[in-house]
């Protein structure tokens, strides 16, 4: 089928959930992709921060295929060989020492919120239950996790919505504190927020949060599913701000492209989970873990945290020569290739013309532009890519 009979057909047997583009994107290799129709494009959304490798990476397609042929899927019911090499990884090169495997950024922060309020429990007694997010935060789709998201967009047409969640003011220490109450048993961030905008914590904010919680005795948790691995610069983002969380969460990137979700956690937090207390049908499976193995020593190996910040920060300079050309751009932020432009336009028609340009970029909140390109992208890709937003600006 070309471009625009996949369209028809999916229109008329595809749930209308997302504003999609009207292509079908059929092939991928590096950071470049193929529609139906034979069209190239240069990819900068990069799968929403999954596709950090690049598209079809060779130790993952290998990974996958080998798996594949072996053991695909089996309960966690038996000790699966792929899943504890994944869990080894994580916990060798973070300051977590247990992982819980799913198989989405949103059941890893089901997972999260479960965890936190069971060991508050245990701990402190049943009238711990509240998690206190923050605004313009994004923490997932299912009920629970698109109450925790600071954002009333969200929350539209599915009341009445969980109770145990409060709002703060992202990157206010004071107003944060002054939230804190008897029922609070932790605090949920994510150290760089992608859906509200690539918008930064201040170093000394995620610092100041630390030490509420360990005065107060609450848990602080890291949503890294969207800022983790590689993507701010360091392998996880809590490294890059030198603060230590008591839990994390990690999804996207983790498998190269493959579904998975991760939920870290630190000695005495993790044993809050026993037996009977959380579980996923297939997470953790063979073949999403092997492709996670696979991933993530390819990131470690390779050294890609590394080549993120370097490349980011060159990506950065050059979008700040537009800045200097294009008054209605407000500000270029971000770290390592977690970029956001904010524009005094709107930024879809922006999207539509890098598009037609053969450029792949993506718009959030109605004037931000959003960069995920794959870690791997070179700066030879990078000036391509300026070029074609140039001529976008430019009209």
């Amino acid at each position: 089928m070309n471009n625009q009979e996949i369209v028809n057909l999916g229109q008329q047997v595809v749930m209308n959930t997302y504003g999609r583009l009207p292509m079908a994107l059929v092939k991928g290799e590096g950071c470049r992709v193929w529609d139906a129709d034979g069209n190239s494009y240069l990819d900068f959304v990069g799968g929403l921060a999954v596709n950090s490798l690049g598209h079809c990476h060779p130790r993952v397609v290998e990974a996958i295929r080998e798996q594949a042929g072996k053991l695909i899927h089996c309960s966690n019911l038996y000790w699966i060989e792929p899943q504890v090499e994944l869990a080894r990884l994580l916990t060798g090169h973070s300051c977590f020492h247990q992982v819980f495997f799913g198989n989405s950024g949103a059941e890893a922060n089901e997972g999260a919120i479960k965890l936190a309020r069971k060991y508050a429990k245990m701990k402190f007694g049943d009238e711990r239950f509240e998690i206190i997010t923050m605004s313009k935060s994004f923490h997932g789709r299912t009920l629970a996790t698109l109450t925790a998201t600071g954002q009333d967009k969200y929350h539209r047409g599915f009341a009445p919505l969980p109770a145990g969640f409060r709002y703060a003011p992202f990157n206010d220490l004071n107003a944060l504190e002054g939230m804190i109450a008897k029922e609070t048993c932790a605090i949920m961030v994510e150290p760089v927020q992608g859906e509200g905008g690539v918008n930064l914590a201040a170093p000394e904010y995620l610092a100041g949060i630390k030490k509420l919680c360990e005065e107060r005795g609450l848990l602080l948790i890291f949503d890294e599913i969207q800022c983790g691995l590689g993507r701010v610069g360091k392998l996880f983002a809590y490294e890059q701000f030198g603060v230590e969380p008591d839990i994390m969460t990690l999804a996207k990137a983790l498998a190269g492209g493959f579904p998975i979700g991760a939920l870290l956690a630190k000695g005495e937090v993790a044993a809050a989970f026993q037996p009977g207390d959380h579980a996923a049908t297939f997470g953790g499976n063979p073949l999403a873990c092997a492709a996670g193995v696979a991933a993530l020593s390819t990131l470690i190996e390779e050294k890609l945290p590394e080549k993120a910040e370097v490349t980011g920060a060159y990506f950065r300079s050059r979008l700040q020569d537009l800045a200097h050309k294009f008054g209605f751009i407000r500000e270029v932020r971000g770290l390592g290739l977690m970029i956001g432009v904010d524009l005094d336009i709107e930024a879809k028609p922006v999207v539509d013309a890098c598009l037609k340009r053969g450029l792949l970029i993506n718009a959030v909140g109605g004037s931000t532009l959003r960069f995920l390109p794959p870690l791997v992208v070179t700066t030879a890709e990078v000036d391509e890519a300026v070029q074609v937003m140039e001529g976008a600006f430019a009209g």
